[in-house]
């Protein structure tokens, strides 16, 4: 399934089997278990789309997954105290990534934001990824950076290791990050760390245009707002362990 996460809707037999690296013969066999049980759909003759059986189990985290049952009421509240132009984004680490699992929107209409359910966002760009590394061990951070190295120094030219846990470090005493046009040109993101346990699940954030952040900071302490919820939120996920 790993091949549809790159971007490509559709696959023929014949491509499934030079990028996994087996016979067409057994890319067949794989294709038809898969179709069986619903996980892919023939939608011609000879391509493969991701079947209806992911709407059935996506219906089932949504419903089941304690991180969302507890953070969507608390989501929804802080759009009603703070602004209808806001969106709340909940999200984890997943794949050197990190994915939107859940998001409430404001109902003003607004400019949508790009974080949406399933989407995997850069993991070393914006308040919501930074915020999940800033609460990392060291040892798993650094295995990590190493891993991505390339790909960090292209996309962040200026960030080396010891600059990055600087940054990281200065995230994890405020509690919070916050940052203008890293994902997105013209949006805010300000996230807090969500924890089970003591340990780092998920971030929590608020994304809204600069316009907007400029206007709410005047009357509401927005990144008191956010640490605040994702503690209540954390606090949820570790009396379920109680």
């Amino acid at each position: 399934m790993d091949l549809y996460v790159s971007g490509k809707a559709e696959w023929t037999v014949e491509e499934m089997a030079e990028a996994i690296g087996v016979s067409t013969s057994t890319a067949y066999r794989y294709t038809k278990e898969l179709c069986a049980a619903g996980f892919l759909d023939p939608i011609s003759r000879s391509k493969y789309a991701l079947g209806p059986a992911f709407i059935q189990y996506d219906y089932l985290l949504r419903a089941d997954d304690p991180l969302i049952r507890h953070a969507t009421p608390i989501m929804q509240d802080m759009i009603a105290r703070t602004d209808p132009r806001i969106d709340i984004v909940l999200s984890r680490l997943f794949n050197n990534c990190v994915l939107c699992i859940h998001q409430e929107n404001g109902p003003m209409p607004h400019p949508p934001t790009s974080y949406a359910r399933g989407v995997a966002m850069p993991l070393f760009v914006g308040a919501t990824s930074k915020v999940i590394l800033a609460h990392m061990p060291d040892r798993a951070l650094r295995r990590l950076y190493l891993e991505m190295e390339d790909l960090i120094k292209k996309t962040l030219p200026a960030q080396t290791w010891s600059g990055l846990k600087e940054e990281l470090k200065h995230i994890r005493k405020q509690g919070f990050c916050l940052t203008t046009s890293e994902v997105t040109k013209s949006r805010v993101g300000i996230a807090a760390p969500v924890f089970r346990d003591g340990a780092i699940v998920a971030s929590l954030s608020i994304v809204m245009e600069i316009t907007v952040f400029e206007e709410l900071s005047d009357t509401h302490n927005v990144s008191e707002i956010i640490r605040q919820a994702a503690s209540q939120i954390s606090k949820a996920l570790s009396q379920d362990l109680d």
